[in-house]
């Protein structure tokens, strides 16, 4: 049985989490093994970079972090949203391709979120599910605390089901024209020197 895209996407990020785990560093250059423009090189890279801002996230929440290295962090966790969000829609622009020849139907709809970004939402929740699981194995937590965890992580795999199984019929009803799909550019402001008023007042 051929296996669906997002169960493809789940194996994929969980193989990332587990690339990346064997040295738990968040200056490891990635080592994506697939082809460069294949939309598996996209989905290794979108989790990586998940990934390492997971752990970037973890540091800059230390309360004893020097100010100056939680300015870098923040500088380089905001650099990474930025590619998180370009890959995105890198991704739905391969969706585009994929089903540019489907002409809708005259009743077709629009999805409240594109095909993209509920990927996007699967490689976080696979990175929730990581963690808390790290949680329920700890030898040094109380019994409250994993028995919370425990229930956390159940939640957890649920949602991961029911959010595969959205994607799978969204693209299975985007290929039949019963649904239609647009690229939106996220056109960040505070990412535009042309638009953020901080940035383009200080110039003058």
């Amino acid at each position: 049985m051929e296996q669906s895209f997002a169960a493809h996407c789940n194996a994929i990020f969980a193989q990332v989490i587990r690339d990346y785990h064997l040295t738990d560093n968040v200056d490891m250059q990635i080592q994506n093994p697939y082809k460069r423009d294949s939309i598996d090189y996209s989905l290794y890279l979108k989790c990586w970079i998940d990934t390492v801002q997971w752990h970037l996230e973890d540091i800059i929440r230390d309360p004893h972090i020097d100010p100056t290295e939680a300015l870098l962090l923040k500088r380089r966790i905001d650099h990474s949203n930025q590619d998180r969000t370009d890959l995105v829609e890198e991704i739905d622009t391969y969706f585009r391709r994929q089903y540019g020849d489907v002409v809708p139907l005259a009743d077709a709809t629009i999805n409240t979120e594109s095909p993209a970004w509920a990927v996007d939402r699967l490689s976080i929740l696979a990175l929730k599910i990581y963690h808390m699981n790290e949680q329920v194995e700890r030898t040094d937590a109380a019994p409250e605390h994993l028995q919370k965890c425990q229930s956390k992580l159940q939640v957890l795999k649920e949602q991961q089901v029911d959010l595969s199984t959205a994607i799978d019929q969204l693209l299975a009803d985007i290929a039949a024209g019963r649904k239609y799909m647009k690229v939106y550019r996220q056109m960040k402001m505070y990412n535009d020197p042309a638009t953020n008023p901080v940035l383009y007042k200080n110039k003058e």
